[in-house]
């Protein structure tokens, strides 16, 4: 016999599911403008069968009867292959957003090409000494010469500075991205965190979909400072590997190992991979440093080498506490001690002449190569970070395809499952009319 409720129980399962499903739609509409939710879906599957045996007066075999749909799980829309490639081009689009905007600075700090920059400052100075070999008894011309130089040390003096600005507050965003309060650690921290909650809602057999949702969002944050590797042991207690570092994870589970006890390699991309790409010792903006010193040391030896009277340039260099070498330009000579000649005739101008033929010369050209070299790195640096921004957003549409929420579709499950629900409520009022019919309506009372 087919127990009487069974088609009631059957109509309830199917209410009870289709509101379960319209449920999870209408958070999916609540949560259509939320970047941390992933869209859910409620999964039906059919509910275990009736056996009726010898049911068939036929054949006398018994039959299997549907009792309706169960909701098994209510489960995340997430493509974690797709995660892992959004990680991996988060990292390095940050890494080149990080160098961009520093590289822009040096840019900058050289103003060139301008009045202000120092190539403007070199044809002044050669300028001074040839309008001073036209004139070489003039003071006006020697004071002229001597302004000249000044504004030209000054000039670089102030670029060396800019640099070392650079440098040092790349280092200090470093270092406070690492600290103990930074970006990273916390992060690290709230993963940890979750990893314990994810862990203890799944040893009582249910699925955090919300703190799934927040933890994978905080991994994608994580990925823009650094490489990020996961393990997923299965337990939720997720095992992160950060910064190029294969030895000691960032998070272990439950516990979140301090930033400063891992080897995070420049190569390992993001804003810290970047940041120590530059302001290392080793780094690019020590090699411009670099480049700046030899361009310095070559000007002051070319003109001091005919200015035999007195050293017409000073240069000093002292090291960084970042490892670079700084070099400070200065014009140690007064407008009486500027040589124009080596004959001793007050009247000649060899000497004046032959400084203001350097123009053009090794010292011109290592300044020219070197700010040729900064407009390439800025340019190229550009144009990668177009592509890496296009590869970018394109994984992330994927993603958002899979795991986002389109309030078109949401709208159309929201009908059909609307429709579902009348027809399950249909079935129940139907079912009772006929009970209602028979028990009430045939006389069935008293048999």
């Amino acid at each position: 016999m087919i127990p009487a409720n069974t088609g009631l129980e059957t109509a309830l399962r199917g209410l009870q599911a289709a509101q379960a499903a319209i449920d999870t739609t209408g958070n999916n509409i609540a949560n259509a403008n939320n970047p941390a939710y992933s869209r859910e879906v409620a999964n039906l599957s059919e509910s275990y069968s009736l056996n009726l045996p010898a049911f068939s007066n036929v054949t006398g075999q018994g039959v299997q009867l549907g009792t309706g749909v169960d909701v098994t799980t209510i489960s995340r829309a997430r493509d974690q292959f797709l995660d892992v490639q959004y990680r991996a081009q988060n990292t390095n689009t940050s890494a080149l957003q990080t160098a961009s905007g520093l590289l822009q600075q040096v840019q900058t700090a050289l103003a060139e090409p301008s009045t202000d920059g120092l190539t403007s400052q070199l044809n002044a100075f050669w300028q001074s000494w040839s309008d001073l070999a036209n004139a070489p008894t003039s003071l006006a011309a020697k004071q002229s010469v001597v302004d000249a130089a000044t504004t030209l040390a000054d000039t670089f003096n102030g670029i060396e500075n800019q640099l070392q600005t650079i440098q040092s507050q790349a280092a200090q965003q470093y270092s406070s991205l690492t600290s103990a309060t930074g970006a990273v650690q916390s992060d690290a921290n709230q993963i940890a965190a979750l990893n314990q909650q994810i862990n203890q809602a799944m040893g009582a057999g249910q699925t955090p979909n919300n703190l799934l949702d927040q933890r994978d969002h905080l991994l994608d944050d994580l990925s823009q400072y650094g490489t990020v590797s996961v393990t997923d042991p299965g337990n939720g207690l997720l095992v992160v590997n950060f910064g190029g570092d294969t030895t000691t994870p960032l998070v272990n589970g439950k516990t979140a190992n301090a930033v400063s006890s891992l080897n995070i390699t420049a190569n390992s991309g993001g804003t810290l991979g970047a940041l120590q790409n530059l302001y290392g010792p080793t780094g690019q903006l020590s090699g411009y440093l670099t480049t700046l010193n030899t361009f310095a040391n070559s000007l002051a030896t070319s003109v001091n080498a005919i200015h035999t009277s007195t050293p017409f340039f000073a240069v000093s260099t002292s090291t960084t506490s970042l490892g670079a070498t700084a070099t400070t330009l200065g014009v140690p000579v007064t407008a009486a001690n500027v040589q124009t000649t080596a004959t001793g005739n007050p009247g000649a101008n060899d000497v004046a002449q032959a400084i203001a033929n350097l123009a053009g010369g090794a010292a011109d050209q290592q300044y020219t190569a070197f700010v040729a070299q900064v407009g390439s790195d800025v340019q190229s640096n550009q144009s990668t970070l177009t592509t890496a921004n296009t590869l970018l957003t394109s994984i992330d549409n994927q993603r958002q395809s899979v795991s986002g929420v389109s309030l078109d579709e949401e709208m159309t499950n929201l009908i059909t499952y609307q429709r579902a629900y009348q027809a399950s409520a249909r079935m129940m009022t139907t079912i009772d009319s006929t009970f209602d019919q028979l028990i009430n309506h045939t006389g069935m009372v008293g048999l």
